[in-house]
């Protein structure tokens, strides 16, 4: 059976005392596994290290709850699946599930027991994690939610909601995740669907690309806004600053302002999947998660460090702004 990736809701209010020392124990600071070689089970440890060569990760933890409330919950979860860490009111941390696994002896060392006695020894560990800064406001809009609904306890979205997130928020699924390909499976999915594969809205935007691309490119050849380079209009793309399926009917229609062009050669996928932004003046801002991806490092150290984009200004600021805290690859915060 293939796994829909969904997306995992992790209450962590890290203005809370005991949380944020959590998550400098074992987020900020990874977990060494043979640190812990004396409780961890072998198998534990061997699939940890084939995932994490390094031989450390970042980990957290649920606990039971008060009558094995959270043991539904967390049946739900599977590997490939992407956390969100949320609190005081923001979206702040995310990554994929690597590995799942239950010690609660690990767990009592490594953050001890809470009021009622418990520990978080449902325990995951996380890779392909980045720093976030969106409210939960826009989420609730998003998702249609209720505009009071808080994510109190942790939660799996519906198939339906992660798709959304994961789509409009680029969450790349992570390579260290021990998760194995079912490819007839994925082959007799795709044959047997059914569905519309040519949509209105889909050429309507393809109209809306075009009229974009007229404005900005003005002859033969155009520039591409971050690398700079001359090119013919065949390899550059109106590409939005922000993701045209996140903007309002006034921000789509901001055409002055709301894309840029693209070169079809490097510079639009990095800045799509967020291995550059660019920073208030124009600056390009490099993901510190690059160093993953050599390839994708080496284009941008050829191509882009170091350059200003003189597409900035400050009309154009709030759709960089929202590139930087929803799509860019940032560190994780400290």
């Amino acid at each position: 059976m293939i796994h829909v990736m969904r997306i995992v809701m992790q209450p962590a209010r890290r203005s809370e005392k005991d949380v944020d020392q959590h998550y400098q124990d074992t987020i900020v600071t990874p977990v060494v596994f043979d640190d812990h070689a004396d409780i961890l089970e072998a198998s534990t440890i061997d699939q940890l290290k084939q995932l994490f060569p390094d031989g450390q990760a970042q980990m957290w933890g649920i606990v039971p709850g008060k009558g094995n409330i959270n043991l539904s919950r967390i049946k739900k979860m599977h590997t490939g699946d992407w956390v969100f860490f949320s609190g005081d009111k923001r979206i702040y941390f995310g990554g994929t599930i690597a590995l799942m696994w239950r010690n609660k002896e690990l767990a009592t060392r490594l953050w001890g027991t809470d009021h009622a006695g418990s520990t978080w020894e449902y325990m995951y560990a996380l890779s392909g994690t980045r720093g976030f800064d969106i409210p939960v406001e826009e989420i609730r809009t998003l998702l249609d939610w209720n505009p009071r609904r808080n994510i109190m306890g942790i939660s799996v979205l519906s198939e339906g909601e992660s798709d959304t997130l994961q789509t409009l928020l680029t969450l790349d699924a992570a390579t260290a995740v021990l998760e194995p390909v079912d490819t007839a499976q994925e082959e007799a999915a795709v044959a047997s669907f059914d569905g519309e594969l040519e949509r209105t809205a889909q050429r309507a935007q393809r109209g809306e690309q075009a009229a974009l691309k007229r404005r900005l490119l003005k002859g033969a050849t155009g520039e591409c806004a971050l690398c700079g380079r001359d090119l013919p209009g065949t390899f550059l793309i109106a590409a939005h600053i922000k993701k045209r399926a996140m903007c309002t009917d006034d921000e789509k229609r901001d055409l002055a302002n709301i894309a840029m062009l693209a070169c079809t050669l490097g510079c639009d996928a990095v800045y799509e999947h967020g291995y550059v932004t660019v920073a208030a003046k124009g600056a390009i801002q490099v993901s510190s998660l690059v160093r993953g991806v050599p390839e994708v490092a080496t284009y941008i150290r050829e191509k882009l460090a170091s350059r200003i984009v003189t597409w900035w200004s400050p009309s154009r600021e709030p759709y960089y702004q929202w590139h930087r805290t929803h799509t860019f690859k940032d560190a994780p915060p400290v």
